[in-house]
């Protein structure tokens, strides 16, 4: 791909937007995955019933959001899921009520870039 430069009428930032547009059309259902195994293990931790293998694949998952999210323009949604990871790794009780709120707070920020 050819970037132009600012003075060709900012296509370098068009065309690396539709590149960044693109990407996260292909990742979409991996990354919306990701943040349904956030909500499925907070449901588990609010029931009581989180498993280690749960706690463990929300902790993998909110680290890949962490690591994505930013790069699409979801700064917030990567600040939540570093805390969501570092509260799956805790050893201590998980606040479930909380872990509830973030995790759906990260869907609706996914939701939310169209």
């Amino acid at each position: 791909m050819k970037f132009l430069d600012e003075r060709d009428g900012g296509d370098k930032t068009s065309a690396l937007s539709a590149v960044i547009d693109s990407m996260w059309e292909k990742f979409l259902p991996e990354i919306r995955n990701r943040a349904q195994t956030l909500e499925d293990a907070a449901h588990s931790a609010a029931a009581g019933k989180l498993s280690q293998t749960e706690r463990e694949a929300a902790q993998a998952a909110a680290h890949k959001l962490a690591g994505t999210l930013g790069t699409f323009g979801l700064g917030r949604g990567t600040k939540l899921a570093r805390e969501l990871e570092r509260m799956f790794v805790a050893a201590d009780v998980v606040p479930a009520d909380r872990l509830a709120k973030m995790a759906a707070e990260v869907h609706a920020i996914i939701e939310s870039r169209k």
